[in-house]
């Protein structure tokens, strides 16, 4: 029987041993020594995994988990990741790696602008994430974000977005009246604020309607104030301003004359002032005023008739019966035949009307004394009256002669020959007293045709 395959074999299997371990060629028969030394002897500190468990193989089944070559593979729980999978015992008795399971992480999360967040375990696994925003500001994305296996949030960072309008209250203002004489009333009030929910910081506001202490006419007038934020949002408030004007009845002009009223006619302050038409004298107030009480001063106006009293002695008191009441055209002719007398008085047969529109009484004189004639429309002057107006005014008997007063008793003008109905108008539509009555004459409506 051949033995050297048998002598090989050993050689090669003491050969081995003589390197299990730290690699060391083993010398001498001491076997006792090379077990303790080298063969099975733990190498790396145990592994303990906490959060996790670990399975380990080792170069040739030895009992310990921790000798030289050992391969151990790491699975943590879930929620938990280690740093290698698997890791080794290294000849400078260390683990190849770090083996710990620590708890899954996600980044650390931004705070949102104007807002905030709480969470249910910080940034670990499975934390629960809820995002708020400051009062004032709605929350624009998700709600929640919960921290993935994968170490990334299941969403993105919301933003926090100021959609509420600003708020602000209108002055709530009472009805003012309107002051005396005046149909407007000055209006003041303090200009709201607003206040924003949000960061508190307003831009623009606007009024829609005249400003404070503005003169408001009479009725109704709506405002507004609109109010802007920085995120353009806007709010508003609407309130009104009611001007309410005292009024007394209504007066209107006596028969036979014409009323001025200033202001707006009624109102309280207003002032009316009556004036008669030509042949007509006021009775009552010439003027009256609306008072605060919304009545009127005064007793009521009328116009009556002029009552001439051709019963006076001198013609200076005839005179006087029409100072500033009427203007005088006196008419003076030797005889009623004369031509110019004849055509003067035609020319004036049809502008009566005109000649009461400009206050006109027209007093003939006609013949010679004793024989001598005075008249006023139909009522006759005694001889002796009529004499003296002549010798007052300086007018001849014995030819034609037209003598022009105006209601101060001043002699105007003087005609030695007949004029027409419109040249008498056009002079006397010059004084300046005409004038006044021509305005107040136009707004009441009253004109003629002569």
């Amino acid at each position: 029987m051949d033995v050297w395959p048998l002598v090989l074999l050993f050689v090669q299997l003491c050969f081995c041993s003589a390197y299990e371990g730290s690699g060391q060629y083993a010398y001498g028969d001491d076997e006792d020594w090379h077990s303790r030394r080298y063969k099975g002897t733990p190498w790396c500190a145990p592994i303990k995994v906490k959060h996790g468990d670990v399975s380990c193989r080792t170069p040739r089944g030895e009992h310990y988990r921790n000798v030289m070559g050992t391969r151990c593979k790491i699975r943590c729980k879930q929620g938990y990741e280690s740093q290698s999978s698997e890791v080794v015992c290294m000849a400078s008795k260390h683990w190849s790696s770090n083996y710990a399971c620590r708890e899954i992480r996600c980044p650390k999360l931004n705070m949102p602008d104007n807002g905030g967040y709480k969470c249910s375990d910080g940034s670990y696994f499975n934390s629960r994430c809820e995002f708020f925003c400051s009062p004032g500001f709605s929350l624009k994305g998700h709600k929640t974000a919960t921290c993935q296996y994968s170490k990334a949030w299941s969403a993105g960072l919301p933003t926090c977005v100021d959609m509420d309008s600003p708020k602000m209250k209108c002055p709530n203002l009472k009805d003012k009246w309107a002051e005396p004489g005046k149909l407007t009333a000055r209006v003041t009030w303090d200009t709201p604020e607003g206040v924003d929910t949000a960061d508190g910081i307003l831009t623009d506001v606007i009024l829609k309607g005249k400003p404070s202490k503005s003169d408001f006419p009479e009725g109704l007038h709506k405002m507004s104030y609109t109010v802007s934020d920085r995120a353009g949002n806007k709010g508003s408030c609407r309130f009104t301003v009611r001007v309410r004007v005292r009024r007394c009845s209504s007066l209107f002009p006596a028969d036979n004359g014409y009323m001025k009223c200033d202001s707006d006619g009624d109102n309280y302050g207003t002032t009316c002032v009556f004036t008669c038409t030509g042949g007509y004298e006021l009775r009552g107030s010439a003027a009256r005023v609306c008072q605060y009480g919304l009545t009127w001063s005064g007793t009521d106006t009328t116009c009556v008739a002029m009552n001439i009293n051709v019963g006076v002695r001198t013609a200076a008191a005839l005179l006087d019966q029409f100072y500033e009441k009427r203007r005088l055209l006196i008419i003076s002719a030797p005889t009623a035949a004369n031509h110019n007398y004849r055509y003067q008085m035609t020319y004036l047969q049809h502008a009566q009307c005109g000649l009461d529109l400009r206050h006109v009484t027209v007093i003939e004189l006609v013949g010679t004394y004793p024989a001598q004639i005075g008249r006023i429309r139909h009522r006759l002057l005694p001889p002796a009256l009529a004499l003296q107006f002549r010798l007052l005014l300086q007018i001849p008997q014995r030819s034609f002669q037209m003598v022009l007063v105006d209601k101060q008793g001043m002699d105007k003008q003087r005609y030695p020959f007949p004029i027409t109905a419109a040249e008498l108008f056009t002079t006397i539509d010059t004084f300046p007293l005409r004038k006044d009555e021509m305005v107040l004459q136009q707004e009441a409506g009253q004109n003629c045709q002569s």
